[in-house]
């Protein structure tokens, strides 16, 4: 609401409404009002005083022209008059002194109907001044009509009471008008006071919200339904900072290898105004030599009240430091393993040499047999390792020497070998689910798949539970399946349950976390995909989808 919208303001004993306007605001209506209202009647009366002068005249001219010059008077008087500078109720002296002359005017004709003038003072007085105009009005009408009936003598009939019913009639309608527009005005003043309350209140908690938003250190973006982008925070352009040299150039951006290009349809924006939800998709931003930084992005889309599609959110994060601190990980971890690998190496050929040694006694054999066992242990664990720290996929996609190959046989081999593991805990193997299932991949690879699969589900199992393994194809893709009625995974877990080194459960004191991370990445490097259903309570089922046959340029 503008400030020079009116208020209402009250004068006690003079204009008993409460919901009056406020102070400049009513001034300025006042004099518009007195002055509209003025001019009216001059107007009315100039014209009868022409057609007076023109024309017959039955009555006293001399008269009519005294009351004709005093509404002109009065009409000049209030066009001067600063009405602002005064209170209120001096305004009623105007509508009465027009009543007076209007009189005289009906006096100097008493059989013309110059009476009707009075409609003019009387409705500004009822509308304008309340109860108090409107029981002035009754008053003064029943006095003027009075006195004319005395004055004149004459004979008291139905229409010496007719126009003054009129008048009051009239009155008391203009008053009930005025009274329900003044009521409209007191109410859309309240629905103004609210609705400003509510702005300011909406104000108050944007304000709020974007404090919150810009204090945070993560960047967040929020688009709207038609693709714009209608909120961004602080934090979201200092992530930009360093990126960008101008708005007119765009960063290069790199997928989480930090080498592979990103397309421009890729970028989390697009993908965002596309409607795609996800969750950790790392980005690198800005080329080299210059500043490079890594942001991970989710997005999620957002709702209204009636179900409809109301843009997204997206917030990125900074994680250059974390990725950097992993890569240097990875890296001194390769390099430590690599280091290890070649003495475990000679370690096991030495006792393999000490085993078959004919000389060799038997408690001593069964000692180095032990010793053998843990060394190929640790020589696994190094592998694993050394898989698990490279820095994609890649490498492993390099080492594949895929061909086209029966799924049921490998899953039934694997399966086989497990039994004794299994039988210890008398944990069943299933094996009911095989089904001949061609897939174009490297035997090995997806034989190391298989067997990290079963031999978490189980290890996770419960005592005397089953493992269900099974195979199947639709001549385009074909599936490994393997399901343990183990304790399940929770939400909490299962989002970081590919993560390398990451080990869910405090029960999981084994392992060294990095088996679903390779596995996961082997079957990406087939082209596949590895999916996961798992229920607290009831158990786990780890799905392998791989490609049922060679890729066109391998055929």
């Amino acid at each position: 609401m503008s400030a020079d919208t009116p208020g209402r303001t009250g004068t006690p004993g003079v204009r008993p409404r409460t919901h009056a306007p406020a102070p400049d605001a009513a001034d300025r209506t006042r004099g518009r009002t007195a002055t509209l209202n003025q001019l009216l009647l001059a107007a009315v009366v100039f014209v009868l005083g022409v057609l007076v002068a023109i024309g017959p005249f039955r009555g006293d001219p001399v008269m009519f022209f005294v009351g004709l010059v005093v509404v002109v008077v009065v009409t000049a008087a209030t066009l001067v008059v600063p009405w602002n500078r005064m209170p209120y109720g001096w305004v009623a002296v105007v509508p009465a002194v027009d009543i007076l002359a209007i009189t005289i005017m009906q006096i100097a004709a008493p059989d013309s109907v110059l009476g009707l003038l009075w409609i003019f003072p009387t409705t500004w007085l009822a509308g304008g001044f309340g109860m108090l105009g409107l029981f002035g009005v009754i008053v003064a009408i029943a006095g003027v009509i009075s006195v004319l009936t005395v004055q004149s003598a004459t004979e008291v009939t139905y229409r010496t009471f007719l126009l003054p019913l009129v008048l009051i009639a009239v009155a008391t309608t203009s008053h009930l008008n005025a009274w329900r527009s003044d009521a409209q005005r007191t109410l859309l003043a309240k629905q103004s006071q609210l609705l400003r309350s509510i702005l300011d209140r909406t104000r108050r908690q944007e304000q709020i919200v974007t404090e919150v938003l810009d204090a945070v250190d993560f960047g967040v973006v929020r688009i709207a339904p038609d693709g714009r982008i209608a909120v961004t925070n602080e934090a979201h352009g200092r992530l930009q900072q360093g990126i960008e040299p101008d708005d007119s150039a765009e960063a290069a951006a790199f997928r989480d290898d930090g080498t592979t290009p990103l397309p421009a349809a890729e970028l989390p924006l697009e993908r965002a105004r596309r409607g795609e939800v996800f969750d950790d998709l790392v980005v690198w931003f800005g080329g080299e030599p210059g500043p490079r930084r890594a942001l991970t992005t989710a997005a999620r889309r957002l709702t209204d009240p009636g179900g409809e599609d109301a843009g997204a959110i997206v917030v990125s994060r900074d994680v250059t430091a974390e990725l950097t601190a992993l890569r240097a990980r990875d890296e001194l971890v390769a390099s430590v393993s690599h280091e290890l690998r070649t003495p475990l190496t000679s370690i096991l050929g030495y006792l393999d040499l000490a085993i078959e040694d004919p000389g060799t006694p038997a408690h001593v054999r069964d000692g180095l047999d032990i010793a053998e066992r843990n060394a190929e242990r640790l020589l696994r664990i190094v592998a694993d390792i050394l898989a698990a720290s490279s820095s994609s996929s890649a490498s492993v996609e390099a080492s594949l020497v895929p061909q086209l190959l029966d799924l049921q046989d490998l899953v039934r081999a694997a399966a086989a070998d497990a039994v004794p593991r299994a039988a210890a805990r008398a944990i069943t193997v299933d094996t009911t689910g095989l089904e001949s299932a061609s897939a174009w991949a490297d035997a090995l690879r997806m034989r190391q798949v298989v067997d990290n699969l079963v031999s978490n589900a189980i290890a996770y199992n419960k005592d005397g539970g089953t493992v269900y393994v099974g195979t199947t194809s639709d001549g385009t893709s074909s599936w490994i399946l393997v399901r343990d009625t183990g304790a399940g995974i929770s939400e909490a877990d299962r989002s970081r349950l590919f993560q390398r080194f990451y080990k869910a459960g405090s029960e999981r004191r084994a392992g060294t976390g990095l088996g679903l991370a390779i596995t996961r990445d082997i079957v990406r490097a087939h082209g596949g995909e590895l999916g996961l259903h798992s229920a607290v309570g009831v158990g786990s089922t780890f799905i392998v989808k791989l490609p049922a046959t060679a890729p066109e340029g391998d055929r």
